[in-house]
């Protein structure tokens, strides 16, 4: 199993004033985004070989099926691509899952566990 990026995901009020600092100021292209409504409810911002994401508190509470305010009380939140989702699965046996192996509309299949502290880290393998 080999690691294949890790990509920070932070969870804010509002994407928007996020987005616009990143893409105006640091020279970043928004590469994927997802509505909620008439607001941005996740966006995706790129330059080179990096990458950040950011979403909203409100649609993370809406996607744990057990809503609590530890969101908003700072565990970071890492989504970590993977070339092989079964033997990262295998090596992280034993982890809380706090979500289950899934395969998404953005074309991966995922998990989720919390590592030791309490961080929230989502493995996600595409193409396979």
């Amino acid at each position: 199993m080999n690691v294949k990026k890790i990509t920070a995901v932070l969870l804010v009020e509002k994407v928007e004033p996020c987005v616009k600092f990143w893409t105006e100021r640091l020279g970043f292209e928004k590469t994927a985004e997802v509505p909620d409504g008439d607001q941005l409810a996740f966006a995706m911002l790129q330059k080179g070989g990096v990458e950040i994401m950011y979403q909203t508190y409100a649609t993370v509470e809406k996607d744990n099926p057990h809503p609590d305010m530890l969101a908003r009380k700072g565990p970071t939140f890492l989504f970590i691509e993977v070339d092989d989702l079964a033997a990262t699965m295998a090596a992280t046996a034993g982890a809380e899952v706090v979500m289950a192996e899934r395969t998404t509309f953005y074309g991966s299949k995922e998990f989720g566990i919390k590592d030791p502290a309490g961080h929230f880290l989502t493995f996600a393998q595409f193409g396979g």
